[in-house]
């Protein structure tokens, strides 16, 4: 079966206006804006630059506990987490308390203490263990700019990490069921009827918000590093070295903006739509080929779209309604972005050996014909 390969403009995405198309203006040490489904960049300033990132620090502290622990598994608080100052929930050394509770503590109220207590309790006490540990997992996860000193995110000599890698890190915290679901709580009830409250200002006011991690201290200025949810997209935005808490709302809130808009939801490729047609022979009429299933992508924007059609030029019979025949390829740039089967859109049976005879004669006449014309 001999095939050809057709190009033929699918979908052509309008450019966008030049105000859409220039980020936001932010006022921060670094930033980065990035599609998580597919590691597009969209916008970034600075985001390989070490800088320190406060108790975003937190989200590894729980990936690596939960490494060691399990959620209903009960800790005993050692007192060098009891004594650690600043965000707290007021943890009492001896107090019997579920992981689970803890990583409320951490994620929600970005508790200082329950980091610790985690740390603790998954490295027997050994502190320093544990974030040897932080840092082999930066190093396993390709974070080549981060060091951790503490597992609390406290300002600490040679605790750095960049943009880049806070976006890496939260989108594998996000991977964990348990962590997601706790960093899209405002507020919660845990053990001994603390009642957390988010430090997170977006959640419940951005539409689409899911989390993901907020972070102060002097030396790290105010830090965020969030994620929106989109029908087949999710952009994340970090935010690092902020000088406000306010202006650092305000800009997280216009890269997300921003960022989610750089993205439509379209049909790629129609069910039922035709997209070749072959020549059956014995004076057949064209066979039509369709799509068996429609393709519904996000698509940036400001990117032409391709459909490659992949489809014989002729068929031999018989052939039966729905039979593969071909295929729909959508391309942006060198990207693919999904393929969908061609089928017959009907049957067409071999003729018998009477009708093949017939049409063999009715070409010869036909050939006779034109030697006399």
């Amino acid at each position: 079966m001999k095939l050809t390969v057709a190009l033929v403009a699918l979908v052509l995405v309008a450019a966008l206006p030049a105000h859409a198309a220039t980020p936001p203006l932010v006022d921060a040490r670094a930033f980065v804006v990035a599609n998580s489904a597919t590691g597009d960049v969209l916008a970034q300033h600075d985001a390989g630059a070490r800088v320190p990132i406060a108790s975003i620090t937190k989200l590894m502290t729980v990936t690596v506990a939960l490494e060691h622990l399990k959620l209903d598994q009960v800790v005993t608080v050692l007192p060098g987490a009891s004594a650690v100052g600043e965000s707290t929930i007021n943890l009492r050394t001896g107090e019997r308390i579920t992981v689970r509770d803890l990583l409320k503590g951490a994620l929600i109220q970005s508790a200082n203490d329950a980091a610790d207590a985690l740390a603790a309790a998954a490295a027997h006490g050994n502190t320093t263990q544990f974030v040897g540990w932080m840092n082999a997992k930066a190093r396993q996860l390709g974070l080549r700019d981060t060091h951790f000193a503490r597992p609390d995110g406290l300002d600490a000599p040679g605790d750095l990490s960049s943009a880049r890698d806070v976006l890496r890190l939260a989108e594998v915290a996000m991977h964990n069921p348990a962590v997601r679901e706790i960093v899209a709580e405002r507020t919660e009830t845990i053990s001994g009827g603390r009642v957390l409250h988010t430090w997170n200002d977006l959640l419940g006011t951005f539409p689409g918000l899911i989390g993901v991690k907020t972070g102060h201290t002097d030396g790290a200025g105010w830090c965020e590093v969030a994620a929106a949810r989109r029908s087949g997209y999710t952009i994340y935005a970090v935010i690092l070295g902020s000088p406000t808490r306010g202006i650092r709302n305000e800009d997280l809130a216009s890269l997300l903006s921003w960022g989610v808009a750089q993205y439509r939801v379209a049909p790629l490729v129609e069910a039922n739509r035709v997209y070749a047609a072959a020549v059956p022979g014995w004076g057949k009429q064209k066979l039509q080929l369709v799509a068996t299933r429609g393709l519904v992508r996000a698509v940036r924007v400001d990117k032409p779209l391709v459909a490659r059609v992949v489809a014989p030029r002729v068929v031999a019979l018989p052939v039966r309604k729905g039979q593969p025949l071909g295929r729909v390829q959508v391309w942006e740039g060198r990207r693919l972005l999904g393929t969908r089967p061609l089928v017959a859109s009907r049957s067409i049976s071999k003729p018998g050996l009477g009708a093949r005879a017939e049409w063999y004669a009715g070409r010869t006449l036909h050939h006779i014909g034109g030697l006399f014309s």
